[in-house]
């Protein structure tokens, strides 16, 4: 008999680390960012499909690259759509961060939708990637849906920091992440004020209340990051793909004209 096939890492083993998990975004329709990440030492990406012009078919090779690479492929979703989320899973992801989550319906049904019932709505689709086309036994391939797959809710308003400790108690749901840019937006308010930073920490106190986590993002600025992580935060994200490029491209040319006079 033939040894079932093993997916290696898995979402829930990003958690499991010693070390704060780091990652970043991946903006570009291309498979040699993601290799660069992988070598550059990421511990997990996320592939942008909020943010950036991918399709599925690119995040389909972007997943498999990165986990090919050791890192965890995350998604995120460009919406709450039940069947997006289903085919991300499919694909292959190890988890999915969902934007503007603000109420506990909300992280319910998208969290129902990461999962096989009974814990949740997912169709099966054993003979995609997340089944090793048929190849993985059907109960370890309902298992692993359920069980290491990363369902991360993005809280982006007051409402949603509100709501996060119920949120956070739902069994579908592992972490959070706080978008603090649109949250910031949403008050007319910037990331770094007072009341923005007091309802970033609320979210981490209701994350570390639950057992679960919280997650943010930083850019190109570690020292902060580093801080968030003294000050409890779970995981960070730092820069994207296309930010390196062109914080690297500009650097290049303005010391060439600064050296050139």
């Amino acid at each position: 008999m033939s040894e079932p096939v093993s997916r290696g890492r898995t979402g829930a083993g990003l958690f499991a680390r010693e070390t704060t998990p780091v990652g970043t975004w991946l903006k570009i329709a291309s498979g040699e960012p993601v290799e660069i990440m992988a070598y550059a030492g990421f511990d997990f990406v996320v592939i942008d499909l909020e943010h950036a012009p991918l399709d599925l078919q690119t995040a389909y090779r972007l997943i498999n690259s990165a986990a090919a690479l050791g890192m965890t492929p995350l998604v995120r979703v460009p919406d709450k759509t039940p069947s997006t989320i289903q085919k991300v899973l499919d694909a292959g992801a190890m988890g999915i961060l969902v934007p503007h989550v603000d109420t506990v319906e909300q992280a319910d049904a998208v969290g129902q939708a990461c999962r096989f019932p009974p814990a949740g709505v997912r169709g099966a689709g054993g003979t995609s990637r997340a089944g090793a086309w048929g190849l993985r036994p059907n109960a370890e391939y309902l298992a692993t849906g359920n069980d290491d797959v990363l369902c991360i809710p993005q809280l982006e308003s007051v409402e949603a920091i509100k709501a996060a400790p119920e949120m956070l108690a739902l069994p579908s749901v592992d972490a959070v992440f706080v978008g603090a840019a649109d949250l910031s937006m949403s008050m007319g308010s910037t990331p770094a004020s007072p009341e923005v930073t007091e309802l970033v920490a609320s979210a981490v106190e209701a994350a570390h209340a639950a057992g679960k986590r919280c997650g943010l993002a930083f850019g190109g600025v570690p020292a902060r990051a580093a801080r968030a992580v003294q000050d409890g935060c779970d995981f960070v994200l730092l820069s994207n793909d296309t930010s390196m490029l062109a914080d690297a491209a500009r650097g290049l040319v303005t010391a060439f004209r600064e050296a050139t006079g």
